[in-house]
């Protein structure tokens, strides 16, 4: 097995259940507990690996998530980022390429607090026009 299929395949399995014990991800690999566990801490000198999280079941999230499309005025990005970052019920801000700048994902307790995240959003400066896309139901997720 070449070292970057390896590499691949121990973070499939890292993917699966960061957790598993050395000694089970070498023996699904076929090589040394020693071996393996050399490889995992060169991924995670490298960066490759980065960290290691918590995935929450959908009973611990908040009730309510929605995604924000949202276009800006030219140079006005920083500014309209700054504002985001301020906002606790956004998650995560992604830039995009078409017709929305950048993809704000948004969680909440309550529709009344996404209501307002969403208000804040829009009306921040910058904003030209936002769309908001309530999400009703995970069919596949693969984080």
């Amino acid at each position: 097995m070449q070292n970057a299929d390896t590499d691949e395949k121990l973070i499939a399995l890292l993917r699966e259940n960061a957790r598993r014990p050395v000694a089970d991800l070498a023996r699904q690999l076929g090589l040394a507990r020693t071996t393996v566990q050399a490889r995992i801490e060169r991924l995670e000198g490298s960066g490759v690996i980065s960290g290691y999280t918590l995935r929450a079941t959908a009973a611990t999230r908040p009730p309510l998530q929605a995604t924000v499309l949202i276009s800006i005025e030219p140079r006005s990005g920083p500014e309209v980022l700054s504002r985001l970052h301020s906002l606790s019920g956004v998650q995560v801000v992604h830039t995009t390429s078409g017709r929305f700048d950048l993809l704000a994902q948004v969680v909440a307790q309550t529709t009344a607090e996404l209501d307002e995240t969403i208000d804040r959003i829009g009306e921040a400066r910058g904003v030209k026009s936002s769309e908001s896309l309530i999400h009703l139901a995970t069919k596949l997720d693969r984080t």
